[in-house]
This record gives C-alpha cells, structure tokens and sequence, in this order.
C-alpha cells in the first residue's frame, strides 16, 4: 500500500465501530511479534487533562533528551498528529508500511476467524510498530476509551500509570456510578508499578487507593493545598506547587493549573522509577508545552477560542475559564457534539453565558448531533440560538455577529475544531502559525 490506500484501508476499519475488550488486541499484536513487549509506557488514565498531561511529559522529557513516542486521539488537523515521536509526526512511508503489515495480520485473523479488530486497535498497533522501529526510549500513551478493557492496556511494561481527574462519562460503557468508572479508569494499574493521581472526590479515590494496595503500588495524589501564587492569562500563566516556584505555561484555562501539578508529580516520579530529569529541564518543558484544542487562543482580533469541552466537567472547567477571562466580554459561541454525549447538561453550563449561539454538525462523524437538534435543545436554555449549513457559514455568521470586541468560542468535540480553525484562518488572515503550538 501506498499512503493514501493505507488511510483508506484505516478509514474503513472505522465501520466496525468501538469494541471494549482485549482479546483481538492480544491476537493482532501475536501475530505482528508482539512489539508493545519492547517498549516501556507512562500509561495515562482518566476522563479529562489526559491530552494535556502527556503533552507536558513527553515535552519535557524530549527536552531533556529521550526520545520519546506520543499516542493521542483524536487529532485537529492531520491524522498522523496522533503517532509522534519528538513532536514529528509519524512519516506517510513509514505509515504505509506498517499498514500493510498490520491488513495481512487483521485478514488472516478474519479467515482463520479469530476476530476482526476495530480501527483504535488498528491504530494502537501502528503505534506500537513505529515506536519500536524508532527505538523509543519511553512513549506517553492516552487511553482512548475508560482504561480495563482499553486496546492500550494490552500493554506490559509501564514504568508509571497516571490517573487524570475522573467524573461521570462514557456510562453505557464504563458504569453508572462514580466508583464503577473509576474501576475502570484504575485498570490500567499493573502490579509493582509507581502511580500519579490526580487529586479525586472521596468515591474515585478511595478505588484507586484500594487497586494500589491490591497491587503493591506506589501511590502519590496532588496536594492541591500546596497550590499557590496562582496568576491566570489565556496566552500565558504560572503557579507555584510544592518546592517548584513560578512554572510558568502555555495552556490556557483555569484547570491547566491542575494538569500542571500532575505533570510535576509525575516528573518527579519518573526520576525515582529510573529517567530522571533536573529541575531546569521540567522547568522548560512545562514553559514549551503546546496542546491544540484546549482554551486555545487562535485569533487575537477578534479573539477566537478553540476548546474542546465534551462532557458536563469539561464544560464547567470552560465556564470557569470564561468567568476568569472574560467575565464582562460578549460572548459568541459555535458548538458541536456527538450525540451520545450529554449535551443537555452541557448547554445547561455554558449556554447561559452567551449573546449569541450557532450550532453545527460534526462532518463526517456517524455519532455526530444534527445542528438543528442541538439548536432545539440550546433554545430551552438561551433562545437566541441558530443552526448552521456547515462549520464555514457559522464561522462567517459569528464573525459577523461578534465584530472586532467580542469573543468567539468554538467548543465542543474536539473532530471539528481542526476545521473550524482553518475557517477563522481564512477569515481573518491570522495565518495560525503562531497559535497552532
């Protein structure tokens, strides 16, 4: 295959859905020699900063010089974003390779009958052939789906598990309780291993304390009392935690400050497990992080917000942000979401806060809302609400609507944020250089 038959070949595997499970995980890899076995992981865990605490580690740690493989989905603007080592992306070549390897294993699985695996799991393969062929020192890996029966947990050799914060999401799948999830998310705890957590209500904590002592773990939990000289800005910011003064960062939102303590936590830990890092470099590291589509300034005039609030904590985190940032500014947003989101609660958080809302629908997505259903639902809590045809007409109509004083937010799933800001790019001549990260 050649790149553009292997994105084919990837997009198709995509009809088979989301599987929770490991066994045609284990089977895949089997038949591909197994190169997860040759690797080692900071597996990452939760329901929301997982994106932002694996950038923080795996800049720092490719600053500090190990060559380091990042696993993340989904991506804004190119499908290869989600396989990198050092900040480069997979290469199409390489892409295509491993590929074709991986169809010839996944059509010998479905003749012999011994499964067929789902497009993540098709993914997570590739990942793993390319960080072994690039002779990762350790690669940061997010899971893509609650943590137990995740295709990332096939893995067998983490140096470190992090747990980002747990809240309720993904319940047809994860449970309907808050301990249930977070039974889920604490899967990923392999025995003997050393843990990072963030800090948790009473109910997901007292899960994840039980897992480490069940598994002889070491466990270390943000103190979030420790927090302090705490200064807020959407282009920058800084915070002091514990014996680190004045770590300054790139991400924007209210919540950064808590992935960042994470982060730190998590650094420390790994100089205990065997790859340490001297202050300086955890330091930089925290200062270079870039992540796309988590408050992200794309447009300064007028000032455009990419965000990638989801579900119902992720959407309190951006009302916080909003309050923080732009507490007396008219708010103008653009919004889209799966349908089997709760997007209820979520209008029920944000749309408050708006003059003005334009919905859409995720292109090319079978899960997406339809932006005239998700008008509906807005309606009931703000009604000045619209639908729009496509991503560029509520780009162009909320321009439009918030003038040069006014600020844009465009939020929800993170598939169309890539789209949109390629919309305001064209718009307003911002180039996006600056602001992709």
């Amino acid at each position: 295959m050649n790149y553009e038959e292997a994105r084919v070949y990837l997009e198709e595997t995509s009809k088979y859905g989301s599987v929770l499970g490991l066994e045609n995980m284990r089977e895949l890899l089997g038949r591909l020699g197994n190169p997860q076995n040759d690797l080692r992981f900071i597996h990452i865990s939760g329901t929301n900063g997982k994106g932002s605490v694996l950038a923080y580690l795996s800049t720092i740690l490719s600053g500090a010089g190990y060559k380091t493989g990042r696993y993340v989905s989904p991506t804004l603007f190119s499908y290869r974003e989600r396989i990198q080592v050092d900040g480069k992306r997979i290469e199409k070549e390489s892409l295509a390779a491993h590929v074709t390897t991986i169809a010839k294993a996944v059509e010998d699985m479905k003749e012999q009958q011994a499964g067929t695996p789902t497009a993540f799991e098709v993914e997570t393969a590739l990942a793993f052939l390319y960080f072994k062929e690039q002779n990762c020192d350790l690669v940061v890996l997010e899971t893509g789906l609650g943590g137990a029966l995740d295709a990332t947990n096939v893995i067998e050799t983490p140096v470190l598990e992090v747990i980002t914060s747990i809240s309720m999401d993904h319940m047809e799948f994860l449970g309907n309780t808050l301990e249930e999830i977070a039974g889920q998310k604490a899967g990923i705890i392999k025995p003997n291993t050393a843990v990072v957590c963030a800090k948790q209500k009473r109910e997901a904590e007292k899960v994840i304390q039980s897992v480490c002592k069940e598994k002889n773990c070491v466990l270390k939990t943000v103190d979030t009392t420790r927090i302090r000289d705490i200064h807020y800005g959407y282009e920058r910011q800084s915070f002091t935690y514990k014996h680190w003064k004045n770590v300054e960062i790139a991400l924007a939102g209210s919540y950064q400050i808590l992935n960042g303590a994470l982060a730190l936590e998590a650094a420390q830990m790994l100089g205990k497990v065997g790859y340490p890092l001297t202050e300086a470099q955890i330091y930089e590291g925290m200062k270079q992080t870039r992540w796309r589509g988590r408050f992200t300034l794309i447009s300064r005039q007028p000032r455009v917000i990419l965000d990638g609030a989801h579900n119902p904590s992720a959407a309190m985190e951006l009302r916080e942000s909003i309050n923080l940032y732009f507490p007396k500014e008219e708010l103008h947003y653009i919004f889209g979401v799966f349908a089997d989101k709760d997007y209820e609660k979520i209008i029920s958080i944000t749309a408050p806060l708006a003059k003005h809302i334009i919905t859409v629908q995720t292109p090319g997505n079978p899960r997406a809302l339809p932006a005239e259903k998700l008008k509906e639902a807005v309606e009931k809590v703000n009604p000045s609400a619209e639908a729009a045809g496509s991503i560029r007409e509520a780009v162009k109509k909320s321009l439009k609507n918030a003038g040069e004083k006014g600020v844009i937010l465009i939020f929800g799933s993170l598939s169309f944020l890539g789209e949109a800001q390629r919309e305001v790019e064209k718009e307003t001549n911002c180039g996006g250089e600056k602001y992709h990260g």
